[in-house]
């Protein structure tokens, strides 16, 4: 590291970035660190052992918060766009891992919340050199975005279902045999659609009995319809891998086959020629 560096850029290359020996020594004790912080918080939601331990654990879950505040405050510190990192993604996760211990103080069961620090072990894929699995994972946000409009149609015509089966199965069974309220008969509704089937509520007529058939059997029919749909999207999204990424001058398509001069759709050149 050179001695030119100010103290600022140093933590930053320290806290920042993993390419340099002290960068990965900084990330690895880091990680220890939640993975020891996420050991106490398991281990004091067990009644018996909190009795037991529970001033040892407070002191251990203030001293994680206070490595992880001050941590927060370094990273606040040597960012070179401070309220760029506040609001990314892991600035919110990091600020997360401190807030619920001061919450604590005024919830009690707030203290559970720091559970969400697991979600700063995402930071295993750069110690890790991983980032090959980040990229991947790109491959199914792709998919998901490309089949959202697809899957809220789907969900709106099961929600469309299970309420007129609900209404259907209040009107038959009534209170009597449990269904109390159109809202109980769309929660048994969903839970009989799904194929969970918890059996705290059942019809008890024949007809009901009838309906309820109907309904399991829409739902093992149905239930493979999303898992479809984003299969689709994902097959459709490892396709396009590798392709060429430009737009016909003359029908207006992004994407084409590696290394092509004309394009697929209009056969029209995708550069132009260069004049001799």
């Amino acid at each position: 590291m050179s001695n030119d560096l100010t103290w600022r850029q140093r933590l930053y290359i320290i806290i920042f970035e993993s390419d340099t020996k002290a960068g990965q020594r900084f990330d690895t004790a880091l990680l220890l660190t939640i993975l020891a912080s996420l050991v106490v918080v398991m281990l004091d939601s067990i009644q018996a052992i909190h009795l037991a331990y529970r001033d040892l654990f407070s002191a251990l879950e203030w001293g994680f918060t206070a490595l992880f505040a001050l941590e927060y405050a370094l990273r606040l510190y040597s960012s070179p766009k401070p309220l760029r990192y506040a609001f990314s993604f892991f600035g919110l996760i990091d600020l997360l891992a401190v807030l619920p211990a001061f919450l604590a103080l005024a919830f009690d069961d707030a203290q559970y919340l720091l559970i969400v620090r697991v979600i700063r072990m995402i930071r295993i894929f750069r110690v890790l050199k991983l980032r090959q699995y980040l990229a991947q994972a790109n491959f199914l946000l792709t998919a998901l975005r490309a089949s959202r409009r697809k899957i809220i149609v789907f969900l709106g015509a099961v929600s469309s279902l299970v309420t007129v089966c609900g209404t259907l199965m209040y009107v038959i069974e009534g209170p009597a045999n449990g269904f109390t309220s159109i809202p109980t008969s769309v929660y048994w509704a969903v839970v009989t659609l799904t194929t969970v089937g918890f059996g705290d509520i059942t019809p008890k007529t024949p007809l009901g009995q009838m309906v309820a058939s109907l309904v399991m059997i829409t739902g093992y029919s149905i239930i493979a319809v999303p898992t479809g749909i984003f299969t689709a999207e994902l097959t459709q999204a490892l396709r396009q891998e590798g392709q060429l990424q430009h737009d016909c001058p003359h029908c207006g398509k992004s994407r084409h086959e590696a290394n092509a001069a004309f394009c697929n759709r209009c056969g029209s050149p995708l550069f132009p020629r260069e004049a001799r």
